[in-house]
């Protein structure tokens, strides 16, 4: 008996779109050096040129909200693994827990040999985590969403009004912390810049940690959304969209255009509350667009990117770093918002490329196939 899962067309989309997305916001990062006032807490007063303009119009749009979607689509990847070992009568988390052990890996490479905002650590944490409380049944589930969401709800919101207490009496939040960082990518070898990864880990793994408790939310909504047969060609799944669209762009995106006021009264919220809100929201426009239209090429080309996500990921941190820190091409700083933008399509369009090509000749990815090995190993020797 066929014991595989059987892929879902518009969950590798979705990947495929998220991926891209991501690529959205880190390539401000990038742009500028590892200036992250570029996109939190940058200059408030984005309406004086059309460039600021441009990119804050971006940022609002797509800052948060992919790495959200991502950890959606983590959730509903770890709940089909789940459902397959319930059908084979696997133990649970089983083989899982070295899949996301190697993930941790995977991304603690990352962040010391790429960039230090590597996303994989921190989904490998939620993963371990979620890969416990899914197989406690719906109750659990819902609980942990109920009351983790709340506390940590109740944590942005607090240091959101700790934010705007200190900047009504006066205090700044700009500051120049970010020039010895410039400075680095900007002149620095890339070997200094390893050196200062490693040497100040913990700080810069810091919104990880902040960020795990909504990790593990979204990770459970994925898991709810896959439970419920939100992506189903049917009419419970058509339902569950609907509602989605009326929570995340009827709701979600009003939130978000929060951050377009003055003062960094809303960076918190927006980026660690509200912009997975919208993500919602992007799931059913994707959704009801590929139902409308399935035959459009857009929607082969990000089906195969989403085959390749981690791959994907990796390989638009690599050439972004090429292209933009000093030891490479040395662009950054250079460009202004249409030129970055630019080298966003331009480096989607390479991935995509990328995953159309590998996967005629291969499988899957070089990164999922070598993550399928060491999973197979790592069994093996347990």
């Amino acid at each position: 008996m066929e014991n595989r899962v059987k892929r879902i067309r518009i969950l590798d989309i979705l990947r495929g779109f998220a991926i891209l997305g991501t690529l959205g916001t880190n390539i401000w990062i990038f742009g500028y050096w590892g200036d992250t006032a570029q996109i939190f807490m940058g200059d408030s007063q984005w309406w004086t040129s059309a460039d600021r303009i441009i990119q804050t119009i971006c940022l609002v749009l797509v800052n948060g909200k992919f790495l959200g979607l991502l950890s959606v689509m983590f959730g509903i990847g770890l709940e089909m693994k789940y459902q397959q070992s319930l059908r084979k009568g696997n133990p649970w988390p089983g083989t899982y827990l070295w899949v996301s052990m190697i993930l941790m890996l995977e991304g603690f490479i990352h962040f010391t040999l790429v960039m230090e905002y590597d996303i994989l650590m921190g989904y490998a944490a939620a993963a371990i985590i979620v890969s416990f409380i899914v197989k406690r049944g719906d109750k659990a589930i819902w609980r942990t969403i109920k009351w983790l969401g709340g506390i940590y709800t109740v944590l942005v919101l607090t240091l959101s009004a700790l934010l705007f207490s200190f900047i009504a009496t006066g205090g700044d939040i700009t500051g120049d912390g970010g020039t010895d960082i410039v400075a680095l990518y900007q002149t620095g070898s890339w070997l200094d810049q390893v050196q200062y990864r490693l040497s100040n880990f913990v700080i810069l793994r810091f919104e990880v940690i902040f960020a795990l408790p909504l990790n593990i939310v979204l990770f459970l909504i994925g898991v709810m959304l896959m439970r419920k047969g939100a992506f189903g060609d049917n009419e419970v799944g058509r339902n569950i969209r609907v509602r989605l669209f009326k929570y995340g762009i009827l709701i979600g995106l009003p939130l978000n255009l929060l951050l377009l006021v003055p003062g960094h009264l809303f960076d918190i919220p927006v980026r660690y509350l509200f912009a997975p809100l919208l993500a919602m929201g992007y799931v059913a426009i994707i959704a009801r667009l590929v139902e409308s239209r399935p035959d459009l090429r857009i929607w082969s080309w990000l089906e195969q990117t989403g085959k390749m996500s981690l791959s994907c990921y990796v390989v638009q941190n690599v050439l972004s770093s090429v292209i933009f820190y000093g030891w490479g091409m040395g662009l950054g700083n250079k460009l202004n918002s249409i030129s970055i933008i630019g080298v966003w399509i331009g480096l989607s369009i390479i991935q995509i490329l990328f995953a159309i090509i590998w996967l005629r000749l291969f499988r899957m990815g070089p990164m999922e196939e070598m993550r399928k090995r060491a999973v197979g190993l790592l069994a093996k020797g347990a």
